[in-house]
């Protein structure tokens, strides 16, 4: 798979990842200095069940606890995938 990258601004951004010719992309806002609200993962139905979704919130975690944020999930992917990884709870909220 393509590399994950990360497009981060004042107020939010994206984590971001082309495979195939398909872009998809986790995207988030800040909530002050240190919570991000993760509200959409979006993956095109070309890239779907080769778990690109997955790979994204790998990387938005790993981003997380290298930066100390906290992680509120309104994306219901994401709500998702933090119940099935329980370790991820020193994260997301």
């Amino acid at each position: 798979m393509s590399a994950i990258t990360r497009e981060d601004g004042e107020n939010g951004g994206r984590w971001v990842t082309i495979v195939d010719g398909h872009e998809a992309e986790m995207t988030y806002s800040r909530l002050g200095a240190s919570k991000l609200i993760v509200d959409h993962t979006g993956v095109p139905d070309a890239l779907r069940g080769q778990g690109v979704g997955l790979r994204l919130a790998e990387r938005m975690i790993a981003d997380a606890r290298a930066e100390s944020l906290r992680v509120v999930a309104l994306c219901p992917f994401v709500k998702a995938q933090a119940r099935k990884h329980p370790d991820w709870s020193d994260v997301v909220e």
